[in-house]
């Protein structure tokens, strides 16, 4: 491990940053694999509404 000894106007006040957006990235396909369970209807394009789980073309 490294530390870079310069001055960052992002970081926080403790002088570092969040990571809590890369664990964010697998979100919206667990929610529509739970809704894919749940229905036995597979939705490829999100916002998973009411309406897109009820028509029978998708």
């Amino acid at each position: 491990m490294s530390f870079v000894d310069e001055f960052d106007p992002h970081a926080g006040p403790l002088g570092s940053k969040g990571i809590g957006e890369l664990s964010a990235t697998g979100i919206a396909a667990a929610v529509a694999n739970a809704v894919f369970d749940a229905t036995g209807r597979r939705v490829r394009d999100l916002p998973i509404t009411p309406k897109k789980l009820l028509d029978p073309r998708v």
